[in-house]
């Protein structure tokens, strides 16, 4: 099987264009390969042999390196002075004439070998530059398609390489099915022993920032900044944003008008994750007070050498303060920086009235004495009944004796 220079050219150009590499370098690739195939043919393996191809034409030169030596010792390596100075007038002992050769065709041994190394240094070239290309997007949002889901790993089609998004990367409870349009965090580029790996990302905290910057113009002006962030994808968010210009409200400019900004964002990621915007505060207590939000603090305690807080809370916020789970104050501490612990502020809880009971009880029952003694007196007053001809008689002879006596 010997190799058709002239097919080979036409392949070159073909496979450039399918796997949209630029012609240079699948001509480089396959030069090389040829090389390899020369010295197979005609020389040896160790030779330093350069090998030129006309893509128009077909043809294929092949360049020997051999060192001018006054007496050859191996023809390979190794050229006379006389036969040098032919070549070269000023060439002298040491020097490296390179030694033109006509390649009309190659062994089926050679044609094969050249098959293998083209086809493997492809895909190394192909790989070098998906990750020349993608190297300068990490770090960004980029638009995929999900090609496939394997287990917990979802394989994502990033146009000319693939990307894997692992279970720690996807937003907790989001379903992703083959053909489904995302956007995706470039988290990082991998090399690997078969060739860069794509990591991507929805469910890390900088996928969220990226979503608000293409929400809120006024990031980009430098008019407000996202401070910080604590995400717990699915489920829940905090962001802490501040104001670089005074007037300007910067929980405001991040919801937007009727809201319209952050659903923007909450539709990307899923409804079901909620989403806090607090504003920052440099004074740690303030902003601690704000990161537990929407609780209502009663006071805040820092420890700033072991960097904890002790936080009191009415009574009746201490389930608002902590969260389903946890999650809220767990969210506040990421987001702080801060052990934060949470009690209920006895002082400020509910009065427990259980001992006062009966001076309570006893206030009752005075005010209801009093209040059925005067709604007695307020009565109209019913004549006493008449009593018998007899009673009268018996009662004014018992008034007599008694005066007498």
């Amino acid at each position: 099987m010997d190799m058709d220079f002239k097919q080979l050219a036409t392949a070159i150009k073909a496979i450039a264009e399918e796997k949209n590499l630029p012609e240079e370098t699948v001509q480089e690739v396959v030069e090389q390969a040829l090389a390899a195939a020369y010295r197979r043919d005609y020389g040896d393996r160790e030779q330093d042999i350069r090998v030129s191809m006309n893509l128009n034409t077909g043809e294929v030169d092949a360049f020997v390196t051999k060192e001018v030596v006054e007496r050859i010792g191996d023809g390979d390596y190794e050229i006379s002075l006389t036969d040098a100075q032919v070549m070269k007038k000023n060439a002298v002992i040491g020097d490296m004439i390179e030694l033109h050769e006509k390649v009309e065709a190659f062994g089926r041994v050679a044609a094969q070998t050249a098959k293998q190394v083209i086809l493997q240094r492809l895909r190394e070239a192909e790989r070098e530059i998906v990750m020349e290309e993608y190297e300068d997007k990490i770090g960004t949002v980029i638009n995929a398609v999900v090609s496939r889901v394997e287990g917990n790993i979802c394989r994502i089609d990033l146009g000319k390489a693939q990307g894997i998004m692992p279970r720690s990367e996807q937003i907790q409870g989001e379903r992703y099915y083959p053909g489904q349009r995302l956007k995706v965090f470039l988290k990082d580029v991998e090399r690997g022993f078969r060739g860069p790996q794509l990591v991507v990302s929805r469910g890390n905290k900088e996928f969220i920032e990226w979503l608000f910057r293409g929400e809120v113009p006024e990031m980009e002006s430098g008019a407000v900044e996202i401070k910080g962030i604590a995400r717990e994808a699915g489920v829940r968010s905090k962001i802490a944003v501040a104001s670089n210009v005074p007037g300007v409200d910067p929980v405001g400019t991040f919801v937007g008008g009727h809201g319209t900004r952050v659903n923007a964002v909450v539709s990307e990621v899923g409804e079901q994750e909620k989403i806090d915007i607090i504003v920052w505060s440099d004074d740690t207590i303030e902003y601690i007070t704000n990161a537990l939000s929407p609780t209502r603090v009663t006071k805040v305690t820092l420890d700033e050498k072991n960097k904890k807080a002790r936080v009191l809370v009415p009574e009746d916020q201490l389930s608002i303060a902590i969260g389903k789970s946890g999650q809220n104050v767990r969210l506040a501490s990421k987001l702080s920086g801060y052990e934060i612990d949470i009690e209920a502020d006895q002082l400020s809880a509910p009065v427990d009235t259980t001992p006062e009971a009966p001076v309570a009880s006893a206030a009752q029952a005075s005010t209801s004495t009093a209040n059925t003694t005067a709604a007695e007196s307020a009565k109209p007053k019913v004549p006493p009944k008449l009593k018998k001809k007899s009673e009268l008689e018996n009662s004014l002879l018992d008034a007599i004796e008694q005066h007498g006596e």
